[in-house]
């Protein structure tokens, strides 16, 4: 709480004001002492202390970056998420706050109690569906109004994006508990959700969502009923000093899992540019001229980043490409 001081002028002021009888000393004192009341809606019990909020907001930081990278690699284009607001509200609330038609995703996280709605507003919705479908840019915003439902084929699509922000989310709540996160059924008008009762408290955890220089949101709705057999765990002190230390059986099993996490490699033989009028009347047999000589080593790219340069060969019947140089993958020039 900020403090005013008071200077000198103020003080004496105040003291003359006491002595000559304008300030009530007697009312002062029981202002004082009577009880601080604050106003309480029992429709909207606050029941998650700011210890728990806290720690849940580092929970769905992990998730926000988690479905970054999911969604970056369906998409193909760069996703920013980050958490816009947290609050406790009542289920009517929620429901009254996000659009007529939406997609809502309904979901249970076994084995705790409640189900749990993830709503993906309708314009990232369908920018996605577009790029999914072989749009380059996404639509904007003006022209996604007109639409009132999803097609079967967008919301077979759609649930399928759903399924990869339940990955995310169970992942992200794995160093609290275990769990098994299974999509139930999908909605798009929020009025007839009959999961919970309209008085039921649930903290909604609002994202923002960057694609392609245009911003949406996406809601996250969870009953107190989730929490209530893992309030122990949400807590600072039980999360960060269970008192286990990391060992050298566990740095090698981390070791083992991630020898096994696929990697995308490629190896670049070179660039040309043509016209279409040229590219549709190839045929079998024409060659193309490439930028780079044939005595020139090639780049060999790890996840899209230059990281060796290689001469081609044959082991066999099999192509094949010899290491000559690391170049720590930051520039594919020489």
């Amino acid at each position: 709480m900020s403090q005013q001081v008071l200077s000198q002028q103020e003080i004496d002021a105040l003291l003359g004001a006491i002595d000559s009888g304008e300030i009530d000393t007697e009312q002062m004192v029981e202002e004082l002492d009577s009880p601080k009341v604050k106003p309480y809606d029992f429709r909207r019990p606050v029941r998650l202390s700011k210890e728990y909020l806290s720690t849940i907001t580092m929970i769905f930081e992990d998730f926000a970056k988690l479905a970054v990278n999911l969604l970056s690699t369906q998409l193909r284009k760069p996703v920013d998420i980050k958490i816009a607001a947290i609050e406790q509200v009542s289920f009517d609330e929620f429901v009254h706050s996000v659009p007529s038609f939406t997609l809502m995703g309904i979901f249970q996280s076994k084995p705790l109690n409640g189900m749990q709605i993830i709503e993906i507003n309708p314009q990232f919705s369908l920018q996605m569906i577009e790029l999914l479908c072989g749009y380059n840019e996404v639509t904007e915003e003006a022209s996604v109004t007109e639409k009132t439902s999803f097609t079967d084929i967008e919301r077979a699509i759609l649930e399928d994006i759903t399924k990869s922000f339940l990955r995310s989310f169970e992942t992200a709540w794995k160093e609290i508990v275990e769990m098994s996160v299974e999509l139930e059924y999908t909605e798009t008008n929020p009025q007839l959700l009959q999961t919970m009762s309209p008085n039921e408290p649930v903290l909604l955890v609002t994202f923002s969502v960057g694609l392609d220089q245009q911003k949406t949101f996406i809601n996250m709705c969870v009953p107190y009923i989730f929490f209530e057999e893992i309030l122990d765990k949400l807590s600072f002190k039980n999360w960060f000093h269970s008192g286990k230390e990391f060992d050298s059986s566990e740095r090698g099993q981390l070791s083992k899992n991630l020898d096994h996490v696929p990697v995308n490699l490629e190896v670049l033989l070179g660039e040309s540019q043509m016209t279409i009028s040229d590219f549709l009347e190839m045929e079998e047999g024409d060659i193309i001229q490439l930028n780079d000589k044939t005595s020139k080593p090639l780049t060999m790219y790890i996840e899209d980043r230059p990281y060796y340069k290689v001469k081609p060969g044959m082991i066999e019947d099999n192509l094949a490409v010899e290491v000559l140089k690391f170049m720590g993958g930051e520039s594919a020039d020489e």
